[in-house]
């Protein structure tokens, strides 16, 4: 191969339909790169692509850029611009960050050996669109809804203390804290099972996340991370049952996102072997 020669970067499979295509014109990509429609033959299924240099793609470079924060998030919006344009259009099958092949050719086989098992999951996915549903715990001696706070809720609390020694004090405040903070916990798993009860009414399909942490779940904790697959006219009711689910658990925060393409439902996987570089790799 020329050393010079872009690579083939891959977004997403999708329908090879009009409003595909229209949908891509004028649509910038990863590095700022055109995006296209590379189709194959007689196949009902296309990938929507963009051209990515080689020096920055490549498989020995990748494995430096997946460490660089800033780099890796540049194309991960790029990407995912990609995705959601498309998404506004027709059913997408987004790929994995950083699909790409050693050329138009190699893609081109890749989606001729897959078609079929990508104009299944297309036709799995029309109509429907990814919801993410998230319940937050606050932590103990945070305000609640009421605008009491764990710890200080009673005058009469504040009275014992003054009554206690420093340590003693102490101690029943920290008792207090784990006291609010179990029943948090108890009006999370209460709030769980509302959710998982209310969502199969909107929904047909739910794909589990590892809970969130450290900076990505904030001051709260993160307990429960789904998506699910919601028909697009039962979206509006599916948003409005779940934010109502956890009303009266305080303490316990509800977030529903979306839509979003089916990033969680985007199965089957780009193929492996040669011409194919999965998450990253380009031969």
């Amino acid at each position: 191969m020329n050393a010079r020669e872009d690579l083939t970067y891959v977004y997403a499979a999708v329908p090879d339909t009009r409003e595909v295509r229209a949908s891509l014109g004028g649509l910038r990509g990863v590095s700022g790169a055109p995006v296209s429609l590379l189709a194959a033959g007689t196949a009902p299924v296309a990938f929507v692509v963009s051209r990515v240099a080689p020096d920055e793609f490549d498989e020995r470079t990748l494995k430096a850029r997946f460490e660089d924060l800033e780099w890796l998030e540049g194309v991960a919006r790029a990407h995912h611009e990609v995705v959601q344009t498309v998404a506004r259009h027709d059913t997408v099958l987004p790929l994995r960050l950083a699909t790409v092949y050693q050329n138009d050719d190699r893609a081109r086989r890749a989606l001729t050996d897959q078609s079929r098992a990508f104009t299944e999951r297309i036709a799995l996915l029309r109509g429907r669109s990814e919801f993410g549903v998230k319940l937050y715990i606050s932590p103990a001696g945070s305000t609640d809804r009421t605008g009491r706070t764990d710890g200080a809720e009673s005058r009469e609390g504040a009275a014992a203390d003054a009554s206690l020694t420093p340590g003693k004090a102490y101690l029943r405040r920290r008792r207090a804290q784990h006291s609010a903070q179990e029943i948090r916990y108890r009006y999370a798993q209460e709030a769980a099972a509302r959710v998982e009860a209310l969502a199969p009414r909107f929904s047909t399909h739910r794909v589990r996340h590892p809970a969130q942490t450290g900076a990505l779940a904030g001051p709260e904790e993160n307990v429960l991370n789904d998506a699910y697959l919601v028909p697009h006219d039962r979206a509006e009711e599916f948003r409005t049952a779940l934010t109502a689910a956890v009303e009266g658990l305080d303490g316990v925060r509800v977030e529903v996102t979306g839509p979003w393409a089916p990033y969680s439902f985007a199965t089957p996987s780009p193929p492996s072997g040669p011409g194919a570089a999965g998450e990253g790799a380009a031969p």
